[in-house]
């Protein structure tokens, strides 16, 4: 791809292939011994290539789990100082498999797990209204909107109010404050509006005031240490900070009307998202629908636990029950007034579909969450495969999308059904 190509195009220089691939070798295992043939592994590593190939995608990071044994565990591409408006001069950074990512909102399925794990504590009832926890929520008709509501997008907050100050988010009480004074834009439990943002800040403070623990002492108790992370928190601290990959808003710059849709489900233009999402600020802050940050083994990891039923490596994390009761789809297909296209939701993850739905061809057991677009987490408990694709670009209606489609196919075609 030439230099005028990618201006217009607003993408990176992909690196040699031969310098910018990082395996972890002594973790992959052989491809065979987890029912892929050879040729399917290569064909699904090709097609992460491909991805990278579009210049879409700076850095990606990618875990593939079968049958619960790692069979990809590797990183391509710069995780910092490659992006569109970098210059040959700014100093690069190779992206490894343990390079930490900001899952944005696939942040969402975790947290929602965390809500079902009260749920089984007896903590919560996830059909009790959020008011029955923080009653201040109940103002201007919200008082019967349920916590089950919340995580299936169907709360009636999909927004905050347009034009805040973006240092709002820093705040959580100020967060809070105004959701509470927020009217809802349907009060029948109905009408699905994907909410990006909004949901976390009340999954949040109702776990808050049912443990008298923050999220992030909550996570860490329940899920980070027993699972032996070494990253999974609501953003991270000062030092872990220059190890994180940078995100790049790459391809064309969206025009009307689709920057009409973008300002609804996410509440600001690529520009200022691009700015924020790589601020000090976003990191120290805690957005549970939208800044978790891990590494794409450690999220293949979490999806491994959800298949195994609730357990990982002789540590019970939840019932099966409580899988069975999260992945469970809420309502029918439905057209997604927020994202403007239909959606299959449980409570807190996004469903596959058949004869295709997001995860790929007969999908419809699988379960997961995309964030920004771009990054793709998923398990298929009919195809054993617990799949994390974590990237830096963010790039909304570009020519990378056919690979991205490619990728989730070729990992569908070559982990056949058992």
């Amino acid at each position: 791809m030439n230099q005028i190509l990618r201006k217009f195009l607003n993408t990176s220089k992909p690196g040699e292939l031969s310098e910018v691939i990082n395996i972890n070798e002594q973790q992959e295992t052989n491809p065979e011994d987890a029912g892929i043939s050879q040729a399917g592994a290569d064909a699904i590593w090709q097609s992460v290539i491909d991805l990278y190939r579009t210049g879409t995608q700076p850095a990606i990071t990618f875990c593939l789990r079968r049958q619960g044994k790692i069979v990809f565990n590797r990183s391509i591409g710069h995780a910092k100082g490659n992006g569109p408006r970098e210059n040959r001069y700014s100093q690069k950074e190779l992206a490894t498999p343990e390079t930490p990512v900001c899952l944005f909102s696939a942040s969402k399925a975790i947290t929602a797990l965390l809500m079902h794990l009260l749920a089984e504590d007896g903590a919560i009832d996830l059909l009790d209204p959020v008011s029955h926890y923080a009653p201040e929520f109940g103002k201007n008709g919200k008082r019967n909107t349920t916590i089950h509501q919340i995580l299936s997008h169907r709360g009636g907050i999909p927004r905050l109010p347009n034009d805040i100050p973006i240092e709002t988010l820093w705040n959580s009480d100020d967060v809070w404050r105004l959701l509470c004074e927020a009217e809802p834009i349907s009060l029948t439990g109905n009408d699905l509006s994907y909410h990006a943002l909004t949901g976390g800040f009340v999954l949040q403070r109702v776990l808050e005031k049912a443990t008298g623990k923050t999220i992030q002492q909550f996570i860490d108790e329940r899920i980070r240490k027993p699972m032996g992370m070494e990253y999974f928190t609501y953003g991270v601290n000062d030092e872990q900070m220059g190890k994180l990959a940078t995100n790049y808003a790459t391809g064309p710059k969206p025009r009307f009307p689709l920057t009409m849709v973008i300002k609804r489900a996410l509440g600001a233009d690529m520009d200022t998202i691009e700015r924020v999402i790589n601020t000090r600020e976003w990191y120290r802050s805690v957005m549970p629908a939208g800044n978790l940050v891990g590494t794409a083994e450690e999220v293949s990891r979490f999806y491994q636990m959800m298949l195994n039923g609730g357990e990982w490596e002789g540590n019970r994390v939840c019932s099966s029950d409580t899988i069975r009761k999260a992945t469970q789809e809420v309502g029918n297909l439905q057209f997604d007034k927020t994202l403007m296209i239909p959606m299959r939701y449980s409570a807190g993850l996004m469903l596959g579909g058949k004869p295709i739905g997001l995860w790929g061809k007969n999908s419809s057991s699988a379960y997961g969450h995309i964030g920004l677009l771009n990054k793709l987490c998923w398990a298929d408990p009919k195809r054993d495969i617990s799949v994390s694709l974590l990237t830096s670009g963010i790039p909304i209606i570009a020519h990378h999308i056919p690979a991205l489609f490619g990728f989730v196919n070729a990992v569908t075609r070559h982990c056949r059904y058992d």
